[in-house]
């Protein structure tokens, strides 16, 4: 049903829930294939810069967020791709997923930016809205 999906991951466990659904969407396809995009917002981006200093450092630290999701697509024959954007998580996922050739996107219900989804509105009602394919929100 669905060969390609894009999968928005920060390292949540509601991240971490999507995944698993993202791969039960595209099991059994030919070449199943998912891209995961991990959005770095300008405060946590400016944060990191003033706690770790070094750009590798930072890097490294990004990368291990999604250590876990990636072991989980490790196990199964499906081919993935890590992207890492910056930029308001919301527009940055919007952008990215309509610019791709996406059969849909999956996304979990809230992240690790809790003050974001109060007092912004949640990532996930942002992408639900603009995003061109199907979406699923993960609980």
């Amino acid at each position: 049903m669905y060969e390609k999906i894009l999968l928005a991951a920060d390292g949540s466990e509601h991240s971490l829930r999507a995944v698993k659904h993202a791969i039960a969407l595209v099991k059994g396809e030919q070449a199943p294939h998912i891209d995961i995009i991990y959005v770095v917002d300008g405060e946590k981006s400016k944060s990191d810069v003033l706690h770790y200093g070094n750009t590798e450092i930072i890097q490294t630290k990004r990368k291990e967020k999604l250590t876990p999701v990636e072991e989980i697509l490790m196990k199964e024959p499906i081919s993935y791709e890590v992207h890492v954007k910056h930029g308001e998580p919301g527009p940055s996922i919007v952008k990215f997923a309509n610019e791709g050739d996406y059969d849909c996107v999956v996304l979990g219900s809230r992240g690790l930016n809790q003050l974001q989804t109060m007092v912004l509105g949640s990532v996930s009602h942002k992408v639900a809205k603009r995003v061109e394919c199907p979406v699923m929100i993960v609980k």
